[in-house]
């Protein structure tokens, strides 16, 4: 059934104004968390933390306070029913001697006999009316509450028999008791008796109230000490962090040279000196890229600047200069691809899978070094010594790095010359090395050889790209090893391979290292089989860095 159309419908439910608000804030502030600065958060965390710790140990113990009071309570009246009872038991008169004639007399010396607490009272009553008060020494004064008197006279409306003994909380207009009734009747009584003892309930609790009020203040006190402390304190743990943003602001793509100052050993300074070394490796990355470009900027220029002023001064209706201009142009583009190929190779150096490890016996891969040296120029190819030893390596780079090293040899020696090639298990080191009877290299050239585009002072332009040595060291540097030279000008140069061994993967180690005083053929520190390789081969030109 629908309603009539007059009839007025009622309006929507509307939320109350005031909860929306309450509610709306609340969300704000839950959505908005995140957006709070990290002291902020910290500190209100600290406190709200603080404030459940301060609630959850005060309102244990107030409950159990509150308990143990109760307790107290009704042991106290537990003790002074038994005492009555005691007292009704024996019923003699401990001030006369004689038997209690009445129990309105027993209840007048019972409480004589008691002593009540500093919130406890008691009346005596005979037949629903007040008999006897306490003294006025007691404070809580009883027949000044109708309800409770009226209660306790209601008591003699039931028959004593029926009645227990039993403690009851009662509440009043004027307060809350902890109350009970002992009623009392001997057989020739006329009318009967009873006892009323009560405790002031709410007075009690008031004072327990009392005491955690000032809980409560103190409580309060202290989260506003922790929240100042902590403010300060995380403040100050806190510091190095707006350093490090503002130092991190402060930084730019052409500016690096910014660090935080780093003070203590925790964790945040941990944190600065691992920021620290981050902007040390971005440097040096930077600085690479841009002494990459520079270089590479340099080295291609020339051959380009070379290739276009030909072109622009060849005469095309002669066929001999046409000739000569295409093979200049061919052997520099030649020499930047050449450039173009190692700088790729270089670029790779940087991946995770740029060298590829497996186990490799290093005799048969050092054999097969020199089988692949032999062609690159006209020497007198030796094998110092193999090493009997399998080694996790890439044999693919490390026959690159050792051919590159070969390819040095012939193009810094004398042809009909000596260049030997060996390798040699030392204690913990796998040593490959290049040696040949060149022009040598001079002391302050020993470090620069080893940069990119780097040559000695006895090289030209056109002796490769300048990124040879630069790729061996790359290649030694993924496999963990290391490179060095010996050379001394006008004698030789020998280059040797470090590698990592583990001792447990020696087969059998050798104990000493190749000499360079020693002529080509000899063993290095022990006798050994010498393969002797002349080579009639002419290496090319540009065939390596």
């Amino acid at each position: 059934m629908t309603a009539p159309p007059d009839r007025p419908t009622a309006p929507p439910a509307r939320e109350h104004p005031r909860a929306g608000g309450r509610l709306r804030v609340l969300w704000n502030l839950v959505v908005d968390w995140g957006a709070l600065p990290v002291r902020t958060r910290v500190i209100t965390l600290l406190v709200l933390l603080t404030a459940v710790a301060l609630i959850l140990s005060g309102a244990t113990a107030y409950v159990l306070q509150r308990s143990s009071m109760v307790q107290q309570i009704d042991d106290s009246l537990t003790r002074s029913v038994q005492e009555f009872r005691i007292l009704a038991q024996e019923g003699i008169d401990p001030a006369s001697g004689e038997p209690f004639s009445a129990s309105d007399q027993l209840v007048f010396t019972a409480m004589q006999r008691t002593l009540p607490a500093e919130h406890e009272g008691m009346l005596g009553f005979r037949d629903g009316e007040i008999s006897w008060t306490a003294s006025s020494a007691v404070e809580l004064r009883l027949e000044r509450d109708p309800e409770l008197v009226q209660w306790a006279a209601e008591r003699f409306d039931e028959p004593f028999e029926d009645q227990g003994v039993a403690i009851q909380t009662l509440s009043t207009a004027q307060t809350t008791y902890r109350a009970v009734t002992v009623p009392i009747q001997f057989d020739n009584d006329t009318a009967p008796s009873l006892m009323l003892l009560a405790y002031d309930f709410s007075a009690e609790l008031q004072e327990l109230d009392t005491t955690f009020l000032t809980y409560g203040l103190v409580g309060f006190g202290v989260l506003v000490l922790v929240g100042v402390a902590g403010w300060i304190l995380v403040g100050r743990l806190l510091h190095p962090l707006r350093i490090l943003q503002s130092t991190a602001a402060e930084i730019s793509g052409t500016d690096l040279r910014g660090r935080v100052p780093v003070s203590g050993q925790d964790d945040v300074a941990g944190l600065a000196m691992t920021f620290n070394e981050m902007l040390d490796r971005l440097q040096d990355s930077f600085s690479s890229q841009r002494q990459l470009l520079d270089d590479v900027g340099h080295e291609l220029r020339t051959p380009i600047t070379i290739v276009q002023g030909h072109l622009e001064l060849q005469d095309a209706a002669d066929p001999d200069d046409v000739r000569e201009v295409r093979e200049i142009a061919l052997e520099e583009l030649d020499r930047m691809r050449l450039l173009v190929d190692d700088l790729v190779t270089l670029a790779k150096s940087g991946r995770p899978d740029f060298v590829t490890t497996q186990p490799v016996d290093v005799g048969p891969l050092t054999r097969d070094v020199l089988s692949k040296a032999s062609p690159l120029g006209p020497r007198i190819w030796t094998l110092d010594h193999a090493a009997d030893v399998t080694v996790p390596l890439d044999a693919q780079r490390i026959t690159q790095a050792w051919l590159q090293l070969a390819s040095n040899a012939v193009k810094y020696s004398a042809e009909g010359s000596k260049v030997s090639i060996g390798s040699q298990a030392l204690s913990g080191t796998l040593r490959l090395w290049v040696r040949d009877q060149g022009i040598g290299i001079r002391p302050e050239d020993r470090e620069s050889i080893f940069d990119r585009f780097g040559r000695g002072s006895n090289s030209t332009r056109a002796e490769g790209s300048g990124l040879g040595l630069n790729i061996v060291t790359a290649i030694v540097s993924a496999h963990g090893g290391t490179v060095d030279v010996q050379s001394a000008p006008g004698i030789g140069s020998t280059f040797y391979l470090d590698l990592p061994l583990d001792p447990r993967e020696l087969a059998s180690p050798d104990a000493s290292e190749p000499d360079v005083s020693e002529p080509a053929g000899t063993g290095a520190g022990r006798p050994g089989p010498v393969t002797s390789i002349p080579s009639t081969t002419t290496h090319s030109k540009d065939g390596a860095a």
